[in-house]
């Protein structure tokens, strides 16, 4: 039968919770990840003539481009004086903190007695960064020098005095803090203690009390209208160096050190922090960016090649979907204190050894992520009323806790609420990372919870948190009240979207690009522009990427134009229907491929403003329940039996599958994905269920099976094999075979390579990383916990159409 379409407009968001437009059919037990989003038009504002006579290096005789003159108009930049600031912030006159003079002076008279100064620093992008920076500059001062950063698998945020004691017995007489220390009470009594002197710069927030170290350098000391009032760690932490250098040099007139080689670091820190890119934030980060496209450090330099970024057309948006994912997997998942060296390495092969080891972490990290994402949007859609709280608050005792950040925030993006993952340890301890969004403290609202918090600490749009997991309810409560008290009734407004301009295809050109590029970098604070198309309609949707999560959609205008957008992350997401017409919404970025410039689109969100007529094909399986039984001697000789693992040989498994009338599930397959892809090949018209399930494996036993299938591939394959194959002789999900042997490469005995489904297993061995091992440990068991979950379900449902027609 057919549907005529309803005139009606409402736009899909993929990155949105759900709403669902009148008529539409809910089950109220899922989520549709698609939410009623509101569009907003620009809203018209009149160019005052002075606008014209702002310069620009673009090929104009009209002074600014109208669209970039609007922009700035309606984000309060009313004054030419003010424009030039925005658009030229690298001309205005460097600020600097008002009592960092002391701490110049500790470092100089420390240098001048020879002692030994360690950098201590943080294992995230911007802990990374300071370090190397302020290690560095140091180096150029003749300075004694060494760095530690924390190990994530056995500390955590901070500053820790079992770990000061070698730096201690080192011989170390000043400590040098970076993106971390501001609430290192007890450990900086420590250090004073036992002679070791501590400078503490940080940006994160304050405590009730400063700590007791010889200098303080944090932005968050400032007055609010201060122009460092925004600053990460590595900005601090170039605030020091740049007054070190001039200090320096003002008592040596033959050193000659340019401080603007050290803005390369600053820009990835800043970036990957989400920094607020106001103020000389902003300029730094400019100006960061323009020395990362020219840098001479090969550790980057190899993490580009490896990743296949390009220098040429390099963005903030490289920055945080290249550089920073790899270096952050570093700090998650091993140890962090290599990325220093890679930061500072003038050796090239050292540089190659170390981006190979961050490229593949950062696999790894892709990998749990997911495994973690999926986990937690299937909760969401277990308990959909976790949505109407004013924040995302989620714990699970399989997560592992170097990604559960990671994931917070793509379920910010997502959800457009501030999100809190906890993992929970056995000592019934939550560990959990908060992510925010823009208007909202989220480091605020939590401190309002202290009493039910064993420990926290972080900034505006990210936190850490810990506390008992029988506190969780109480305090989810306590912290939707204080965001509702923040935020008033901002957050249960409708989620709406800001159209910037309307453009037809013809018109997305180099030259726009061009433009729109005297209001970068963008960020926090600075939004991209957001453009948007009228009535296109789908051509094609290509799936992209190694794991193929990405899309091309190519649409065409009522021009005829054909334009192609990049979704990132958008497979499996709501397509527009074809025949239908939407508007689509996306940002525009000159790039460089091979050489040449062309331009990039990438997709925002669509809305559908004519649908197209739907017609309703309905086909139900025959379903034959024999779950009560074993033997398969009454089926006839055509039916395709489909069994894997220890009873593999009734039958074929799934990579054996061909079309048939009848099929017999024999074995319970590990989940729906395996279940539904099985009856796509198959599509039966009758289906026999016996439903037998394979022995509940624990993690150990499943990666004692995994070797010994890992050792005869080794022996009698020459290591040559698939992530399918060796999931249908387990018997288990394809997810669950990848943590597995990434686990056994993580313990040094072998070496995997992965690329999509292909294997490549070899004896050569590697370092042991058990941090990593301990994190793939934890997503390994709640896959296979899953597993356990569902066929159970499976064997004891009453009603098994309810899992077959779907």
């Amino acid at each position: 039968m057919q549907t005529q379409a309803h005139a009606k407009t409402y736009s899909w968001q993929p990155l949105s919770c759900a709403i669902v437009p009148r008529g539409m059919d809910f089950d109220s037990s899922a989520i549709i990840m698609m939410r009623m989003t509101r569009w907003l038009d620009p809203h018209p504002v009149e160019i005052p003539a002075s606008f014209q006579d702002i310069s620009t290096p673009l090929n104009t005789s009209s002074g600014l481009p109208p669209l970039i003159a609007q922009t700035l108009l309606r984000r309060g930049i009313s004054r030419p004086e003010e424009a030039e600031a925005f658009l030229y912030p690298e001309k205005n006159p460097p600020s600097q903190f008002p009592d960092i003079q002391k701490a110049v002076d500790l470092i100089h008279a420390s240098i001048q007695k020879g002692e030994r100064i360690c950098v201590w620093g943080d294992f995230d992008v911007d802990g990374q960064t300071s370090t190397a920076l302020l290690v560095q500059t140091l180096r150029m001062l003749n300075a004694d020098v060494s760095y530690y950063i924390p190990i994530r698998g056995k500390e955590s945020h901070g500053v820790h005095i079992e770990s000061l004691k070698p730096i201690i017995a080192n011989g170390a007489k000043l400590l040098l803090t970076c993106d971390t220390g501001i609430t290192a009470h007890e450990a900086i009594e420590y250090a004073n203690a036992h002679g070791l002197d501590v400078i503490v710069t940080d940006h994160h927030d304050l405590g009730e009390t400063l700590p007791n170290a010889k200098a303080i350098i944090n932005p968050k000391l400032l007055p609010e209208e201060h122009p460092l009032k925004n600053l990460a760690g590595v900005g601090v932490a170039y605030k020091l160096a740049e007054a070190l250098i001039t200090d320096y040099a003002s008592r040596n007139s033959q050193f000659v050190i340019r401080n603007e080689q050290l803005l390369d670091l600053v820009a990835l820190g800043l970036i990957a922090d989400v920094a607020l890119l106001q103020n000389e934030t902003r300029s730094l980060a400019k100006q960061g960016i323009e020395q990362l496209r020219n840098t001479s450090r090969l550790g980057l330099r190899m993490m580009a090649e490896l990743a296949g970024a390009s220098f040429d057309s390099l963005t903030e948006e490289t920055i945080g979907f290249t550089f920073a994912p790899r270096l952050n997997a570093l700090g998650r998942l091993g140890d962090a204190n290599p990325a220093v060296e890679l930061l500072l390495t003038d050796d090239s092969a050292r540089a190659r050894v170390l981006a190979t080891q961050i490229e593949g972490l950062n696999v790894q990290r892709r990998m749990l992520t997911k495994q973690v994402f999926d986990a937690a949007e299937s909760q969401l859609r277990e308990n959909h009323n976790l949505l109407n709280e004013p924040a995302i608050v989620l714990s699970h005792p399989n997560w592992p806790g170097g990604v559960v950040g990671i994931v917070a925030n793509k379920l910010v993006e997502r959800y457009h609420k501030p999100a809190i993952l906890f993992n929970e340890s056995d000592d019934g301890i939550l560990r959990g990372s908060a992510r925010s969004i823009e208007g909202l403290h989220i480091t605020e609202a939590i401190a309002t919870q202290k009493n039910l918090l064993l420990g926290f600490g972080g900034h505006p749009m990210a936190a850490g948190m810990s506390l008992k997991k029988d506190d969780l309810t109480s305090f989810r409560k306590g912290l939707g009240k204080a965001i509702e008290k923040q935020l008033g009734d901002i957050v249960f407004e409708e989620p709406t979207l800001q159209i910037d301009a309307w453009f037809g295809l013809s018109d997305l050109s180099l030259d726009l690009a061009d433009s729109l590029e005297l209001l970068a970098p963008f960020g926090a604070g600075n939004p991209e522009l957001t453009l948007a198309t009228r009535n296109v309609t789908l051509k094609s949707a290509i799936a992209l990427g190694k794991t193929k999560e990405h899309l091309r959609l190519n649409v065409e205008d009522e021009n005829g134009v054909i334009g192609s957008f990049l979704w990132w992350g958008g497979a499996g997401e709501e397509l527009p229907e074809p025949g239908s017409k939407f508007d689509i919404a996306y940002t525009l970025r000159a790039t460089s491929y091979r050489g040449q410039r062309q331009v990039t689109l990438q997709f925002q969100e669509f809305r559908v403003v004519e649908e197209a007529p739907v017609e309703i094909k309905e086909t139900r399986l025959e379903i034959r329940d024999l779950r009560l039984q074993s033997s398969l001697l009454n089926l006839q000789p055509s039916t395709l039996i489909w069994a894997e693992g220890p009873d593999r040989s009734a039958g074929v498994n799934r990579l054996d599958l061909t079309p048939a009338d009848e099929l017999t599930i024999y074995t319970i397959p590990p989940s729906p994905a395996e279940l539904r892809k099985a009856l796509e090949i198959v599509k039966p018209k009758i289906v026999y269920v016996f439903g037998i399930a394979p022995s509940e494996q624990k993690p150990d036993e499943f990666l004692t099976y995994l070797a010994g299938l890992c050792k005869f591939v080794l022996n009698q394959r020459r290591g040559e094999t698939t992530v399918s194959e060796l999931a249908a002789a387990s018997a288990a999900r394809e997810s669950a075979i990848q943590l597995g042997l990434e686990w056994l490469a993580a313990s040094g005995e072998l070496t995997v390579n992965i690329d999509d489904d292909t294997v490549t297993l070899t004896k050569d061995k590697q370092e042991k990383n058990p941090y990593l091992q301990a994190e793939l440990f934890i997503a390994l068991r709640g896959v296979l916990n899953e597993t356990s979950a569902y066929r159970k379900y499976f064997r004891s449902v009453d009603d098994l159409s309810s899992l077959l027609n779907t």
